[in-house]
């Protein structure tokens, strides 16, 4: 079976003392590994909330962080099961198996630790059962999505859409750009970003807070996107009403309140040349990712098969551009960061997010 490694060769990976974002992350538990924790850990494993039948490890009140995790350190390091292990790389199986990294992981910036490419490597070969198990169940609904598409007229090699991206990064890293892409992509005809149309009528401001807003809110703020800051603090981000509550998670599974930001004061923050580099860098990787585009898939299959593929692909990156970027404004406003420091730490609060949308196919 060939796997995709081209989303993380010419990385590296490391893991930082202190984060501990990745125990956050609520591990399922494979059946293999289920004899381990029955006999030595009978109460930290869990009925799984995502996988039907599955089981996972507890969290600390139901909520927190791995109740194995102490003093920032696993403590079961030797033992913690293989999606532990795992992090920060994903493995999307879509029409083909590919390797993701999670950008939100602050190890995945350093330039420094252990080569990726040989990493996702050795965790494949050791999943290699698995990854053929999921994707002999993906690729049958990618291949009938295609065909629903071919029906309805609007399908078309993703590589032309992704061209179109890569042609124009320039168009996704300011204001004025991302509205002209969102006007060619509401339009009846094919988008075309060959020669965008002025952006009439296109709120980039509004579009932008309801995409962000939309992701942030949720009737548990512990369901909310989580941002590992500099100093490793667990920040917690919810819309309430016309604010967004900013609340810090500590190791006890506690949330503390910081305070309230009126989401009507934040504001895309002017992007320098280095910032605006980081941000083409970034909406580089969204675009090779496969989970980006089962994302788009899911979308089309969500709205009824009436918008052509590349509109659909198209006003997604738009959207999920603005989306970063005032998740950007927000950061400004609570920690007072700019530039490319600004840009680097709004990609590590959307990217985990970014990869939890749904797609047609799945992480394996």
């Amino acid at each position: 079976m060939e796997i995709d490694y081209s989303g993380v060769d010419g990385f590296t990976v490391d893991c930082l003392p202190g984060c501990g974002l990745c125990c956050l992350c609520q591990p399922e538990v494979l059946p293999l590994e289920r004899a381990y924790f029955r006999k030595n850990h009978p109460k930290a494993m869990v009925r799984s909330r995502t996988s039907p039948g599955g089981f996972a490890l507890a969290l600390k009140k139901g909520r927190g962080s791995c109740v194995f995790l102490d003093g920032r350190k696993c403590g079961i390091y030797e033992n913690r099961p293989t999606f532990c292990r795992q992090f920060p790389f994903h493995f999307y199986s879509g029409d083909r198996i590919s390797v993701e990294l999670d950008h939100s992981c602050r190890g995945v910036w350093q330039g420094s630790g252990a080569d990726a490419g040989i990493e996702a490597r050795a965790l494949a070969r050791d999943s290699m059962d698995r990854l053929r198990s999921a994707l002999s169940q993906s690729a049958p609904v990618y291949g009938e999505f295609r065909e629903i598409c071919e029906d309805a007229g609007i399908w078309e090699d993703p590589s032309l859409a992704r061209a179109q991206v890569s042609d124009n990064l320039g168009l996704f890293t300011e204001p004025s750009g991302l509205a002209s892409v969102m006007a060619v992509s509401m339009g009846d005809a094919r988008a075309d970003l060959s020669a965008p149309p002025a952006p009439a009528g296109v709120d980039i401001l509004g579009e932008a807070a309801d995409a962000a807003l939309g992701s942030l809110a949720s009737n548990d703020p512990f369901e909310s996107p989580v941002y590992c800051g500099k100093d490793n603090s667990w920040n917690l981000f919810t819309v309430r009403g016309d604010e967004v509550e900013w609340s810090v998670l500590d190791d006890d599974g506690d949330l503390h309140r910081r305070r309230g930001i009126p989401a009507g004061e934040v504001r895309i923050p002017p992007l320098d040349a280095a910032a605006a580099g980081i941000l083409s860098g970034y909406v580089a990787t969204l675009n090779s990712r496969e989970s980006f585009l089962g994302s788009v898939y899911y979308a089309v299959d969500e709205f009824g098969y009436d918008e052509h593929l590349a509109n659909a692909y198209l006003g997604s990156m738009a959207v999920s551009v603005a989306d970063l970027l005032w998740r950007a404004g927000l950061l400004e406003r609570a920690l007072g960061l700019s530039g490319a420091d600004l840009m680097r730490e709004a990609i590590m609060f959307y990217d985990m997010d970014r990869l939890d949308s749904p797609t047609i196919g799945g992480f394996a």
